[in-house]
């Protein structure tokens, strides 16, 4: 490869001058922006165990009113980007969120694009837009842009859920800020039971609301069916998944990040060739595990996992009596939006 000159190769005179005028020469710096081959990686492989966390975050519920929260989080950091940043990979940032009886998470709004992959407990919800989410385990609910969103809980225990946000990179556009308002009225229930029946949309003849996100509320019991019908009407597929999308366009349900459901048959191994997009895994029924670079995790129940982009990913059931279901988000609409995508392999 072509040696190119070094910063130290100019006089220090002429350094000076550019700094002055603030300048820099590129080329000492070229191959640190333009890598041969493939690009530098700050994400490494992370595994964060459900069962390590969930202590300290209930711990967080006794020592931090939600007042004094807010938002009652633990952040799930990947070292190769520095705790300190608070994000799994360049463009995901997640979160485990504790809500306690008679609760309530007050409503804002803000410009980075959310989804809740709820992980335990019922008897919450989630007010979007002043839609009434109500909050079951394995449902997914989105939060995007710019919409009020609030959380209560009625119930009687606590509720967890993982929060997925695109953060790291409209904080990176310098575009991210948040809008605190008062409490929602709540105008209708969760409106997902309208799209719940594939290829039927209601038609456009009536009068129907004209939302940029028709549906906000994905129920896991229909997810969970969806799969399972899919493993049956093609017994020969080669990855029983499924994507969340917008039911009225078929695009990805937000801008940035991509959401799916995965269906591990029992003692299935599944081979991911190499993508651009980093990947993050969430188990939500079952046990699996997740071969990535020289790094092997077992996922129990709730756990989570990151892979960085550019590398094989190898999942495997731990079972062979039971399906094992996993909830992937990626970046994939990014790196595709971009031009940039790439499956390698």
């Amino acid at each position: 490869m072509k040696q190119l000159g070094r910063l130290d190769d100019l006089p220090e005179a002429y350094r000076q001058a550019l700094t002055a005028q603030n300048l820099v020469p590129l080329w000492p710096s070229l191959r640190s922006v333009l890598p041969p081959t493939k690009p530098v990686r700050r994400t490494r492989p992370t595994h964060w165990s459900y069962a390590g966390l969930r202590p300290l975050l209930l711990q967080a519920g006794e020592l931090t009113p939600i007042e004094k929260a807010e938002r009652r989080v633990l952040v799930l950091a990947n070292p190769g980007h520095g705790l300190e940043k608070m994000q799994a990979s360049s463009s995901i940032y997640l979160g485990m969120q504790l809500l306690l009886p008679g609760e309530w998470a007050p409503a804002h709004k803000h410009t980075p694009n959310a989804v809740r992959m709820i992980v335990e407990g019922d008897g919450a919800y989630t007010t979007v837009d002043g839609e009434k989410c109500p909050m079951s385990r394995g449902d997914l609910i989105l939060t995007p842009t710019g919409l009020w969103h609030e959380h209560g809980h009625d119930g009687t225990v606590p509720v967890v859920w993982l929060d997925v946000l695109d953060l790291p990179l409209v904080y990176y556009m310098e575009a991210s800020y948040v809008t605190e308002g008062e409490a929602q009225m709540v105008s209708a229930e969760a409106t997902e039971r309208a799209y719940q029946r594939g290829g039927v949309v209601p038609s456009p003849i009536f009068a129907r609301a004209d939302k940029r996100f028709p549906m906000l509320r994905y129920p896991w019991v229909e997810v969970r069916a969806a799969l399972l019908a899919l493993d049956v009407a093609q017994p020969g597929i080669e990855a029983v998944q499924v994507a969340y999308v917008n039911p009225e366009t078929g695009a990805d349900c937000q801008a940035i990040l991509g959401y799916s459901a995965l269906m591990l048959r029992p003692g299935e191994t599944l081979l991911l060739p190499a993508r651009s997009p980093a990947m993050v895994f969430h188990q939500i029924e079952g046990s699996s595990e997740v071969s990535v670079d020289d790094s092997v995790f077992t996922l129990a129940e709730a756990d989570t996992c990151c892979a960085p982009g550019y590398v094989p990913i190898t999942l495997k059931n731990r079972s062979t009596e039971s399906p094992a279901f996993v909830f992937i988000a990626d970046e994939s609409p990014l790196h595709k939006k971009l031009g940039v995508y790439e499956v390698r392999g």
